[in-house]
This record gives structure tokens, C-alpha cells and sequence, in this order.
């Protein structure tokens, strides 16, 4: 029995080795394969197993590798984006410096235009110049006027000084009238309230032309035509260009065709280059349709200071105040043909400027009289051109 079991133990051993030696044939095939593929020699076997793997993790270095470079990558877009954070941040800080030197740059440039002191500005006044001239003389050309100190840094006083004349009488000024005409002359300015300086009784009859009233100016240079007497009228810009035909007449008959301004202002009120433009406008328009050039002016209301003295006399003007008047010039509300004759004629002096509105019926009514009555008292009549004592 133990024969029989040993023998069949033995033929089962070998029927197992025999089935084991097949499959084995089987992998060296297959490795073969894999060895013809790659090129590796038979006896490399293990060292093929060994290879694949190192190729994968070969593979897996790869892998790691390319993710080095990503994160390398990574790492550089980061300091790329800090760079550009760095620059914008350097950018914004130059942009700043640069806004704010220019803003200082521009207060700078401003702060010096606007205290920039100019010596003197030129002033002009076109005005429309007509065909020909209403006196026929050769028209004159348009000027314009150089202002000097323009904001009056001398320090010229521009206190306003309500012009008063006191009322003469005796044959007298009153002490306001010598007290002013000793203002003008310390100014060393052109102005004539009374002459102080002719050593004959003259009087110098003026004539205050606003604006046109009827046909009182006419009555007026009638009763200068009939008497000899030459008279000083001062117009405003208004009367020019409302009636030139008889701005032509007073021209053409001998007398003084004196400038009131165009606007008939306060002159204590305006810029020393506003004033100018004022005395330009008469200027130029009597200039270019008169043939004539005015030189006398005379303040609107009187007022007056030493600056705009000081300006009206810059722009070559004389300036021509009164010592004689009376509240004549509301056409509607006149005193009466004797109350006037007896006001102005118990006014006179000698060397006084008579101030009269030719808007005055009363005025026109007595003028003849007047002249007259004056005439009887040793008066004479003389002309603004006559006084000698301009500077």
C-alpha cells in the first residue's frame, strides 16, 4: 500500500511541474516582445522590469519637472505683477509731482500777471466818422490818449470834493471860490475857477449844453452875435449828435466849443482809464465831423479831486470851473426873468467864470440885459483862449 501511495504522490509532482513549465514559456514570450520593441538584450530581463520602471518614474520626474517650471512660471508672472504693481505705484507717484509742480507753476504765473504795474495804458474811442464835416473844415484824424499810472500808485488823493463856488457879492469872490482856485494852482494842475492873475475886470461867460432844450441855444448865440460877445458852451456827446448844426454855428461864429464828457458822470466815481475814454469820445467824434479839437472840459456836477485833475490834465485838457451861477437848469422850474438878472448880476466880479445852462428860459431872456448891465460896470468880456496863465 505505502508502494502505491508514494508512486501516485510522485506522478502528481511531476504533472504539476510539467503544468508549471508551460505558463513560464508564456511570460518569456511576452517579455520577448517588449525586448524586440525596445532593443534590450535576452539576458535583461529583470532589468526590463526594472527599466519600465525607472522609465515611469523618469515619467513622474517629468511630470515634476514640468510642474518646476509651472510654478518657476507662476513665480515669475508673480514678480512680473509686483514689477508692474512697483512701476504704476511709480508712475502714480511721478504723475503726482509732476501735477503739482505745475499747479505751482500756474499760481506762480498768475500771481505775476496780476501784479504786474504797468506805467501807462493806451485808451482808444473809434468813433463813426460821417461823410465830410458839418462845418466844412478838413476832418481831423482819430487819436487816442496814453494814460500814465493807470491805478494811480503815487498815491494821488481821490477824496471827492463836491465842488462849491460860495456866492460873491460886492464885487468879490466868495472865500470857497479863492480858497479852490488856490487848490488848483497847488495841484499844479490847469484849473480855472476865477481868474486871480488879469488885473482888468474880465469876465468869461460859459454856457453848460447837456442836452438840447427848444430853441434856446439858437436865442442864445443870436443875442452873442448882436452883442460881440464870444462865449464858451460845454457839450456832452448827446447834444453833439442831436443838433451838430449848431455846435457848427457856435464853431463858426468865433466861440469855444468846450468837452462835458459822453456820459455826463461823476468823475470821482470812475477809473482814471474810464475818465479818459469819457473826454476821448468827445474828442474824437468833434475831431472827425467837426474839424475841431476841443481843449477845454469841464466836470460834471463839479466834483472833482486830485487824481482826476490830475488824469483830465494828463490827456492835455484845461479844466474850467465856475465862480458865478445860480440853480438854473430845469427848464421847468425857473425863478423868472427878474430874480435871474438880479442873482447873477449881483455875483459879479472881476476875473469870474459864469456858469449858465442853456436849457434855462430865463437864461435866454435876460442874456442881453445882462451883457449890457456888465458892460456898464467896467466889465469886458474875454475868451478862455485869453487867459494867459495855462500851464
Amino acid at each position: 500500500m505505502k508502494r502505491i501511495f508514494f508512486g501516485a504522490l510522485s506522478l502528481l509532482l511531476v504533472l504539476s511541474m510539467v503544468s508549471c513549465i508551460r505558463p513560464s514559456t508564456g511570460y518569456a514570450d511576452d517579455t520577448t516582445a517588449v525586448k524586440e520593441t525596445t532593443g534590450i538584450s535576452d539576458t535583461s530581463d529583470t532589468t526590463v522590469a526594472d527599466t519600465t520602471v525607472s522609465d515611469t518614474t523618469v515619467s513622474d520626474t517629468t511630470v515634476n519637472d514640468t510642474t518646476a517650471n509651472d510654478t518657476t512660471a507662476n513665480d515669475t508672472t508673480a514678480n512680473d505683477t509686483t514689477a508692474n504693481d512697483t512701476t504704476v505705484n511709480d508712475t502714480t507717484a511721478n504723475d503726482t509731482t509732476v501735477s503739482d509742480t505745475t499747479v505751482n507753476d500756474t499760481t506762480a504765473s498768475d500771481t505775476t500777471a496780476q501784479t504786474e504795474i504797468k506805467d501807462s495804458v493806451q485808451v482808444t474811442y473809434p468813433v463813426e466818422q460821417l461823410e465830410g464835416t458839418f462845418t466844412g473844415l478838413a476832418p481831423l484824424s482819430q487819436v487816442e490818449y496814453t494814460v500814465n499810472d493807470p491805478l494811480n500808485l503815487r498815491g494821488l488823493s481821490d477824496e471827492r470834493i463836491a465842488f462849491s463856488y460860495g456866492v460873491a457879492k460886492d464885487g468879490a469872490p466868495h472865500s470857497i471860490t479863492v480858497n479852490n482856485q488856490s487848490t488848483f494852482d497847488a495841484f499844479g494842475t490847469n484849473g480855472l475857477a476865477w481868474d486871480n492873475k488879469t488885473e482888468k475886470k474880465v469876465l468869461y461867460l460859459t454856457f453848460d449844453c447837456g442836452y438840447k432844450y427848444g430853441d434856446l441855444t439858437s436865442r442864445i448865440l443870436d443875442t452873442l452875435k448882436e452883442k460881440g460877445v464870444k462865449a464858451a458852451f460845454f457839450c456832452t456827446m448827446d447834444y453833439l449828435e442831436e443838433d451838430p448844426a449848431e455846435i457848427a454855428r457856435m464853431i463858426e461864429e468865433g466861440h469855444t466849443v468846450g468837452n462835458h464828457s459822453v456820459n455826463h458822470p461823476d468823475c470821482t466815481t470812475v477809473s482814471r482809464e474810464e475818465l479818459a475814454r469819457e473826454l476821448l469820445g468827445v474828442h474824437n467824434y468833434m475831431r472827425a465831423n467837426f474839424g475841431y479839437s476841443p481843449e477845454y472840459f469841464r466836470f460834471p456836477t463839479g466834483a472833482f479831486s486830485e487824481d482826476v485833475l490830475d488824469l483830465v490834465n494828463g490827456v492835455g485838457y484845461k479844466s474850467v470851473f465856475w465862480s458865478v451861477a445860480y440853480a438854473d437848469w430845469d427848464p421847468e422850474n425857473q425863478i423868472g426873468e427878474e430874480s435871474a438878472f438880479a442873482q447873477v448880476s449881483s455875483r459879479l466880479h472881476p476875473g469870474a467864470v459864469i456858469l449858465l445852462h442853456s436849457t434855462s428860459p430865463d437864461n435866454a431872456a435876460i442874456l442881453s440885459r445882462l451883457i449890457d448891465y456888465a458892460r456898464g460896470e467896467g466889465y469886458e468880456f474875454s475868451t478862455l483862449d485869453d487867459y494867459g496863465y495855462w500851464k
